[in-house]
């Protein structure tokens, strides 16, 4: 078969779009994305489970005759459950692991007509702000393969930057559609809440943090994508309002005159880098230019209360995880079949009380109190989307002391010092420090609160490195974000950049 030349030209809508009017079918489109993987990916390591003859084997037969009809697509390898393919979540503990199911959001990925070629690395239980499990190794940014693609959806980022498919799957618990959006010059949308279904087994996952939907090179690629998924799906823990319009209807709307609140400061002890202070000064004057008013100015919390009840609640929950991992296989986790790291994250959640878990609980409570009044003033919150421009590959490996105390944490002493209350919360105030809390204090506030937000891929650094900027808005108002990421990518075009390494 002929190579399709202009696949590069068009996102998944457009693709579509070229489908329906019998320009290319769906097999050679399959074939198309099938011939890129095979070129690009052992460079980058993004897809870990190809699912080739999977995809041939689809598009023979008719397609659903949804808004990605015959367009090829990507999973990410962790909560997004395909029958009968194996989803590690990047955990030597889970790498046999076979789910009989599909996942609701997968369901509706397939019903809006995506052909699914493969699934996309992911660190191990999406723990990590870098996809470098140890079972699969490191996803490397397009842009320049030294660097990280980010994560937690770093391996599906990488690929849709390297233009194998135009949108992947994603999830989001504390950053993780946002930061490997801004790594690899993409645009990435954590939606609400409650607006897409997080089910079966992953019901109330992170206790509400935790979201999915697509990473995408185009706005309208998200937006049609997420009309295509909303909905809660029946026994949900959490819905939210449904919205009038359309999401791509919305792009067509302009956004009026926005009151966008914009914040640079250092949190988490962490200094924020120039290259991130200076894209969001960039933006600022952009939005300016657009008629919109931009005021410096930031939300009233205690962002260390924040971060703690952020951690309790992740790692009650990674402890959980190892629990039902040993329920599913009916032994016991070995330490060795899960990283250390997250190990150690499992024996803090399981040293826990019900009185941390619930005053956890509370500090997210107040944080959305503070948040929404923070949007009787504001439209919207303009940050950057990371602390930090992309990291090498292999730069955020713990140290020789971090890995000896962990090893201390993971042994029987270990479990004698959780069990004082006081030395397990001077730990986890020492992780928001040292840890991913650190490196990426800005996108947090959003999975706690279940605040929409989106990485808007406005800047790249002098070393030709993408850097975006973050945008949080009030609940359910997604059409509000859709609506100024079109005005964005109207006045600053961003899709017709990719990487040398693209094929």
């Amino acid at each position: 078969m002929a190579k399709f030349t202009e696949y590069d030209q068009f996102d998944g809508l457009g693709l579509a779009e070229q489908v329906r009017k019998k320009n290319i079918s769906p097999k050679e489109l399959c074939e198309e994305a099938i011939s890129r993987a095979e070129a690009v990916n052992p460079k980058l390591n993004a897809i870990i489970v190809p699912m080739y003859e999977l995809a041939r084997e689809r598009v023979k037969s008719p397609l659903p005759d949804g808004p990605f009809s015959g367009v090829p697509f990507l999973l990410k390898d962790a909560h997004h459950a395909f029958k009968g393919v194996s989803m590690s979540s990047g955990s030597e503990a889970l790498k046999d692991f076979v789910p009989q199911y599909d996942a609701e959001i997968v369901k509706r990925f397939k019903d809006a007509g995506v052909v699914i070629i493969g699934k996309t690395n992911t660190p191990e239980f999406k723990l990590a702000y870098v996809t470098e499990p140890k079972v699969f190794g490191p996803t490397r940014n397009p842009w320049q393969p030294e660097y990280s693609s980010g994560g937690s959806s770093g391996g599906s980022a990488a690929a849709v930057a390297a233009r194998i498919v135009p949108l992947a799957s994603a999830t989001d618990e504390g950053g993780s559609i946002r930061v490997p959006s801004s790594y690899c010059g993409l645009f990435g949308f954590k939606p609400s809440r409650g607006r897409n279904p997080v089910g079966p087994n992953f019901d109330e996952e992170w206790d509400g943090m935790s979201t999915s939907h697509v990473i995408t090179r185009s706005v309208r690629d998200s937006a049609a994508m997420l009309d295509a998924t909303m909905g809660a799906e029946p026994g949900s823990p959490y819905t939210v309002a449904t919205p009038i319009h359309s999401y791509l209807d919305e792009l067509s709307h302009e956004p009026g005159r926005l009151r966008i609140a914009f914040n640079t400061r250092p949190a988490y002890g962490k200094e924020v880098h120039p290259e991130c202070i200076k894209a969001v000064e960039e933006a600022a004057k952009l939005l300016e230019g657009l008629g919109h008013h931009v005021k410096e100015a930031e939300p009233d919390y205690q962002e260390e209360d924040a971060a703690l009840g952020f951690l309790m609640v992740m790692m009650g929950h990674v402890a959980s995880r190892l629990e039902k991992i040993a329920d599913l296989y009916n032994r016991s986790v070995a330490r060795h079949q899960v990283e250390p790291q997250n190990y150690v994250f499992a024996r803090i959640g399981s040293s826990l009380s019900a009185l941390d878990f619930l005053q956890a609980k509370l500090k997210w409570r107040n944080l959305g109190y503070t948040m929404a009044q923070f949007y009787q003033q504001y439209d919207l919150l303009l940050t950057p989307t990371l602390g930090q421009p992309p990291v090498l590959v292999g730069s955020q490996e713990p140290s020789g002391a971090d890995k000896i105390t962990m090893k201390v944490i993971s042994s029987f002493i270990g479990k004698l010092i959780l069990s004082s209350r006081s030395i397990t919360h001077f730990i986890l105030k020492e992780l928001i420090n040292s840890s991913m809390e650190g490196q990426m204090p800005f996108t947090l506030i959003a999975n706690i609160t279940g605040l929409p937000a989106m990485s808007v891929p406005l800047h790249w650094t002098d070393s030709g490195l993408p850097c975006g900027v973050q945008f949080i808005g009030p609940l359910g108002e997604e059409a509000t974000l859709f609506r100024l990421a079109a005005q964005l990518e109207q006045a600053q075009p961003w899709i017709d950049r990719k990487p040398k390494i693209c094929p």
